[in-house]
């Protein structure tokens, strides 16, 4: 019996920057994409959080955000515990910064208070994910998968891991070893009934080398034709052009380039003629939903201790 191939196209970074609230506005009023997931500590939070309040937004997730990246904009945690900061006073710039410095009490109350925050501004939160990866160590193995599960759990919410790695992607080539984590983390994802899509399907952040539009265009176009049964997720971090962005942003010019390809017709066509349904977390926490085990009960008292 043959299943659907259904895609959720997700924009990250909700709330970093006007140019990007402007980007992921536009790409949901039109259901151009599935979801967006809002980053509570960054700039443009209250502004991605007023619009998607007084829409109510259906479909945004909270970007767990651990991590403040770039040069010209940088952001502090929410509870303010000094091992989720660097010496600036600002949360870390690398992952491996965060993995090495922050201590697993403090990470637990900072997802919970970027949750509240998310939910105290009027968005109804369909689901969460992680910036940079912060949580999944994959920078010196100190994971905090665990936790971010309970949390799941507790809130009642689909997450971004995924149960498959599909033969073509990235990740196998750019992270070692990734299958054996990757099964660890969903068999966790149902011992606490946190639901989660099948595959994720990704592709490089900056522009490769040789890199244009069109090549990029026809590439993720290709890999709708190739798309597995089951449900995969894609993000992406679309922003529309500013002189600002152009100034303080690396890699932006992809970041315009993933605003553009979702107007395009071509993928449009793509996704209509590879047969795959653009769906959401919705249909994941309403079908891929397996019962939690007895051992989460277990589980969540020794991650409450740590707390």
């Amino acid at each position: 019996m043959t299943m659907e191939r259904r895609l959720i196209i997700n924009c990250d970074d909700f709330g970093q920057s006007k140019a990007m609230n402007e980007a992921i506005r536009h790409l949901l009023e039109e259901n151009k994409v599935s979801s967006a997931t809002i980053m509570t500590v960054a700039p443009g939070f209250e502004e991605a959080a007023s619009w998607a309040a007084r829409r109510r937004q259906p479909n945004i997730g909270l970007h767990l955000t651990m991590t403040s990246e770039f040069e010209a904009l940088r952001w502090s945690s929410l509870t303010g515990y000094s091992s989720l900061h660097d010496a600036n006073g600002y949360q870390y710039r690398t992952v491996a910064e965060f993995e090495r410095g922050a201590e697993t009490g403090a990470v637990l109350k900072e997802m919970e208070a970027q949750y509240r925050l998310a939910c105290k501004a009027g968005i109804r939160v369909s689901h969460i994910d992680n910036h940079m990866g912060s949580l999944y160590g994959m920078e010196t193995g100190r994971s905090f998968i665990p936790q971010m599960l309970w949390k799941c759990s507790r809130w009642r919410l689909p997450s971004r891991l995924f149960r498959c790695i599909h033969p073509e992607d990235p990740l196998l080539s750019s992270l070692s070893n990734i299958e054996r984590p990757v099964a660890l983390a969903s068999g966790l994802a149902d011992t606490f009934g946190v639901p989660i899509p099948d595959y994720l399907l990704s592709h490089p952040f900056p522009i490769v080398e040789g890199e244009t539009y069109e090549t990029f265009k026809l590439s993720l176009i290709d890999k709708l034709y190739r798309l597995p049964e089951g449900v995969s997720e894609t993000y992406v971090h679309p922003g529309a052009e500013d002189e600002w962005m152009l100034a303080n942003i690396p890699n932006w010019e992809k970041r315009v380039w993933e605003y553009r390809l979702l107007f395009d017709d071509d993928f449009a066509y793509g996704l209509q003629d590879a047969k795959v349904m653009l769906t959401d977390y919705r249909y994941v926490e309403e079908h891929l939903k397996r019962p939690r085990v007895r051992s989460a009960v277990k589980l969540m008292k020794v991650l409450t201790k740590k707390s």
